[in-house]
């Protein structure tokens, strides 16, 4: 047996379906012909709360670990059986970049938020988005989805990525020490938890500005209480992003 069997919707007798649904294992067979095909799984997750629970706990996991199986095993090496802010969210950062909206997170220009075809996640690029003293913790970082020629705001580029066991991370308790304040409007894109504003506590180290090729102190980034991190970077020209012995020294810290 691939999954528990349940038949009936578990959270509603008013459910349009409860004359039965197809077992867990029929479903979980369906998608994984379908290779965990996240729109389908998206557009299932809407017909009841039946599906989106199955979606939730065991579809979207499936996905995940199809889709990056080497970070998901790392995630959960520390001996849990799920991930910090569930399934479903960590999917929707795997493929989702959540640009920005006016007056939103960031100050720049309105980018609306897209599916991305294909994203790399490195645990070795998050190194550089910590600083010294929180350098043990383990971060997935991915590379910048680029917006180009956004108006005053030149190039652009989104930034997204996720904590190993973030509530017990340095990074967490070093924002607790320095009093960091929560986002009093915004919230996480992808798990709807508060945010967490890097700059402010001023733990955003040079060393991301090398790693995105982006403009001294134009970076800007956010970490909400689950461990997902999203931000933002100015991204220099690439005739002006030959700053190799700086990258160097960075590259030793990874």
């Amino acid at each position: 047996m691939l999954v528990p069997k349940q038949y009936r919707c578990t959270h509603s007798a008013a459910c349009v379906c409860i004359k039965g649904h197809l077992s867990e294992d029929a479903i979980f067979l369906v998608f994984e012909h379908l290779n965990w095909n996240p729109r389908l799984i998206a557009l299932m997750s809407c017909v009841c709360k039946w599906f989106d629970e199955i979606a939730k706990r065991i579809l979207w996991k499936e996905f995940c670990r199809t889709r990056a199986p080497k970070m998901m095993l790392d995630l959960q090496s520390c001996g849990s059986h799920s991930v910090d802010g569930n399934w479903k969210a960590l999917g929707k950062l795997l493929i989702y970049c959540s640009g920005c909206t006016q007056r939103g997170l960031f100050n720049i220009t309105c980018v609306p938020g897209h599916f991305v075809h294909r994203t790399r996640f490195s645990r070795t690029s998050g190194k550089s988005f910590l600083i010294p003293q929180c350098r043990t913790d383990v971060l997935y970082v991915c590379d910048p989805c680029e917006h180009l020629d956004q108006g005053d705001d030149g190039d652009v580029g989104f930034f997204r990525g996720v904590f190993k066991s973030f509530s017990a991370s340095k990074v967490r308790k070093m924002l607790i020490e320095r009093q960091a304040k929560l986002h009093s409007t915004e919230a996480c894109p992808y798990c709807k938890a508060k945010l967490w504003n890097m700059m402010q506590a001023k733990m955003i180290p040079r060393s991301a500005c090398i790693r995105l090729g982006a403009y001294d102190d134009s970076v800007e980034c956010y970490v909400c209480l689950n461990g997902h991190m999203l931000g933002t970077s100015s991204l220099l020209p690439l005739s002006d992003s030959d700053e190799a012995s700086d990258f160097e020294q960075c590259s030793k810290f990874d």
